[in-house]
């Protein structure tokens, strides 16, 4: 496929969700629409939407890429279930506080419960949080726009990135969460048809029946599931559903950006239908993303397609595009870029709203009466939206110059030293309900805790007996902010019990 028709697709598809966008925020473009949809969607929309938030182009790329690492397979799966078990812990713990207390921002339950300092504490973990992972996600898709459009036409990597934000920025920015809901449900249809399409046209293509195509996949040398053979690796069952859950509890359930759709909802009982369907698709589309990668790579070996190589590295992220691009034909192709496109920018679009949301209403207060009804205060939601967007532009351009690494393993580590300190917040607030902190004292112990963390992870091999941490260091993460938080405990007055 010419990197011409590409664009061509692209163009269109962005101006059906700038269609979309302008007819959806018509009546309304106020600050309640952008921030909470008017507390009026339907769980169902929602918790569709949701799976393309969810997934985005990292599970698109990364995933079926590491497939064909003999040490890791289907290993993701075990990542997955712990995923599950964290979604419905946070539908029967979390959102009913949330609901419970009202919240526009998830962070205000800290200010009410541990003070303003924490507050602000726990508002800019999130906006550090999402600005570097979503960056990382979005970096993903522009690298793979970059190679196989972007360079034919002569278009340097930071316009690419420019014009993505632009075309993200031009649909979200008038509606924000009213537009999303609707735009990530298409977009999302695009994802999980993508993913169905692709199985069926590499099973065509290795002349395959569904039956044979799973039989091949079983007795492949990368369908392992399960990995119980040695705990000190990282790939051990236990420590990958443990991640799992508590990655999940603090990427999903104490993010603003998919709680923020979660509290759009009319009511708890509502926001719990759309977690409870959400988490069985989630578990679903993922296995069908894993068998996709070993379908991949049988394609490869029966057709001797190399995993593509980026100054002298193997980049399994590529192998997907190279295949849909280069060795497929035009309808796989076009599947391919719908998909890719679709994941990744319903992760973005809805990264940028819930960062200006959290902005505007944890440090801007907009939610506050006396701010609601200002003449500027729309005008004031667009500059912050401009500004997140200049913001993940300079993450982006920074982190191509410094990236060597698997994208998917880069966010969750990342995630592990960001979110890591929230956990210890909101676990500090739910179970010691007879201790509040100093309030002052929360950023240092929020500092300090990854820190120790990274000299952990470095050096877990040596000190532990070569036992190596991988995605359980959120949970020791949050146990040293936890305990942090212990020594500079104070007794709670009846006034910041919750």
């Amino acid at each position: 496929m010419s990197s011409g028709t590409i664009l061509a697709i692209i163009i269109i598809y962005f101006g059906i969700l700038i269609l979309i966008s302008n007819f959806v925020s018509k009546k309304d473009s106020s600050n309640d629409a952008f921030f909470k949809a008017n507390k009026n969607a339907k769980w169902y929309l929602v918790a569709f939407g949701m799976i393309g938030t969810a997934l985005s182009g990292v599970t698109f790329i990364s995933v079926p890429g590491e497939v064909g690492n003999p040490d890791l397979q289907f290993k993701y799966f075990q990542f997955v279930l712990g995923n599950a078990i964290g979604f419905i812990i946070i539908a029967t713990v979390l959102l009913p506080l949330y609901y419970r207390m009202n919240l526009t921002s998830i962070y205000s339950y800290i200010e009410q419960r541990l003070g303003i300092v924490s507050y602000k504490t726990a508002a800019s973990i999130f906006l550090i949080s999402r600005t570097i992972g979503s960056a990382f996600r979005l970096y993903l898709v522009v690298i793979v726009l970059q190679r196989f459009v972007f360079d034919d036409l002569e278009i340097p990597f930071a316009i690419t990135v420019l014009i993505s934000l632009a075309l993200i920025f031009a649909y979200t920015y008038r509606g924000g969460l009213k537009t999303i809901i609707i735009t990530d449900t298409l977009q999302t249809f695009f994802l999980v048809s993508s993913v169905f399409l692709t199985i069926i046209f590499i099973c065509n293509s290795l002349d395959y029946s569904f039956t044979e195509a799973f039989e091949a996949v079983k007795d492949s040398n990368y369908s392992k599931i399960f990995f119980y053979e040695d705990y000190l690796k990282g790939n051990y069952v236990v420590k990958q559903i443990l991640g799992g859950i508590f990655v999940t509890i603090a990427m999903v359930g104490l993010d603003q950006d998919l709680m923020q759709k979660n509290l759009s909802c009319k009511n708890i009982g509502e926001a719990q239908k759309n977690m409870f369907t959400f988490t069985g698709i989630f578990v679903i589309i993922n296995i069908f993303f894993l068998s996709v990668g070993a379908l991949l790579y049988l394609y490869a070996e029966k057709n001797g397609i190399s995993v593509p190589m980026v100054d002298g590295v193997k980049r399994t992220d590529l192998l997907f595009p190279e295949i849909a691009f280069n060795y497929l034909n035009i309808i796989p192709a076009v599947v391919f870029l719908l998909g890719l496109t679709a994941a990744t920018f319903a992760t973005t679009d809805s990264a940028l709203t819930a960062l200006t949301t959290s902005f505007c209403v944890d440090f801007l207060g907009m939610d506050k009466e006396e701010n609601q009804n200002k003449s500027n205060a729309v005008k004031t939601r667009h500059l912050v939206h401009i500004g997140f967007s200049l913001l993940m532009f300079l993450v982006i351009i920074i982190f191509n110059s410094l990236n060597d690494k698997s994208v998917v393993t880069m966010i969750f580590k990342v995630a592990s030293y960001t979110y890591g300190p929230l956990l210890g917040l909101y676990a500090f607030g739910l179970f010691m309900k007879s201790k509040t902190v100093h309030d002052k004292l929360v950023p240092i112990v929020c500092i300090i805790s990854p820190l120790i963390c990274f000299l952990l992870a470095k050096n877990s091999a040596s000190l532990f007996g070569d036992y190596v941490i991988d995605n359980e260091l959120i949970i020791v993460n949050g146990i040293i902010t936890f305990i942090g938080l212990l020594i500079i405990s104070k007794p709670a007055t009846s006034q910041t019990k919750f």
